[in-house]
């Protein structure tokens, strides 16, 4: 309580999913220097191509103009902490995407969990 901590990432290679890649990094990093965290902070990019969700888009998935949402949440409580979508969708496809997104944080926390075990 009452502190700050600044952490910064450079990312030398990208073929997408910059931010979240850099989201469970720096959460994993927290967690083994020992800093007391709530939860996790876990992130995952989900989206759709002509009707085809998708999950964690590499570079060319992300450029062809479809949706393209990343997603950070709690894990234990599913609370949202990042969200971010560039074009409108229908609620159908939001619901569908977002699905996906949460499905794959969960998945990415339970590899954090495992590496930290």
């Amino acid at each position: 309580p009452g502190s700050m901590i600044n952490l910064y990432v450079e990312v030398i290679q990208a073929d997408g999913g910059t931010r979240c890649a850099a989201i469970n990094a720096l959460t994993l990093a927290c967690v083994v220097a020992g800093i007391p965290m709530k939860d996790f902070v876990v992130a995952c990019a989900a989206g759709c191509i002509d009707d085809t969700p998708l999950l964690d888009l590499n570079y060319l998935e992300d450029s062809a103009r479809g949706v393209d949402m990343p997603v950070a949440i709690f894990p234990k409580t599913d609370k949202v902490l990042m969200l971010q979508m560039d074009y409108r969708v229908d609620m159908e496809a939001y619901e569908k995407v977002m699905k996906l997104a949460v499905q794959g944080c969960h998945r990415i926390y339970q590899v954090l969990v495992s590496e930290v075990k």
